[in-house]
């Protein structure tokens, strides 16, 4: 009965794969449920460093123990408002471009280092990807295309705002445009 529940996707759950399986149970009961199906070698989990973010990389980090994968830590920065820049440069902020890159860049390193802290003694391999100026959608999916992933683990949403309440645009983006399997975590 349950395994037909799985072929109808029909769980309810707080993990979406693919948007089939909807297991009730833990990351680690689901790695090993679906270790048949999927034996990942090399995981892609994205962060914002948001709350949410960090409840799929515990999962990330749950599924790359059990199944000995790499694990690889993306975040993504957006590209800087040409309308914010010129108000900064106008008001005399001549280095505002290199200031706000600089901020994304500290800021992806304090993500990493929460990640990397939360990881210690977990025997997971983690290795860490900044990708700036770019919309978080497209730089996940380059990440895990650069870093030869074969399976991205995801937040439904981060700080992405009031319109983006169900799964969110760059959760759905992603799925919608990813060759490889997607781990949607709400």
């Amino acid at each position: 009965d349950q395994e037909n529940s799985y072929q109808k996707g029909i769980l309810k759950g707080r993990v979406r794969f693919h948007n089939r399986f909807e297991p009730k149970m833990s990351s680690l009961s689901f790695a090993t449920a679906m270790k048949e199906k999927i034996m990942s070698k090399h995981i892609l989990v994205a962060t914002d460093g948001s709350e949410l973010a960090g409840k799929a990389v515990h999962y990330a980090l749950d599924l790359a123990k059990t199944m000995k994968a790499k694990l690889t830590v993306v975040n993504v920065s957006e590209s800087w408002s040409p309308l914010d820049i010129a108000n900064k440069v106008q008001a005399g902020h001549l280095k505002a471009i290199s200031d706000f890159e600089k901020q994304a860049s500290d800021n992806a390193m304090l993500i990493f280092r929460d990640v990397i802290n939360t990881g210690q003694g977990a025997g997971v391999t983690i290795h860490t990807k900044h990708v700036a100026d770019s919309r978080p959608a497209d730089g996940i999916l380059q990440a895990a295309k650069d870093e030869n992933c074969d399976l991205i683990v995801m937040s439904s949403h981060g700080r992405r705002g009031i319109s983006e309440m169900f799964l969110g645009s760059q959760a759905h983006e992603v799925l919608s445009r990813s060759k490889i399997p997607v781990l949607i975590c709400k």
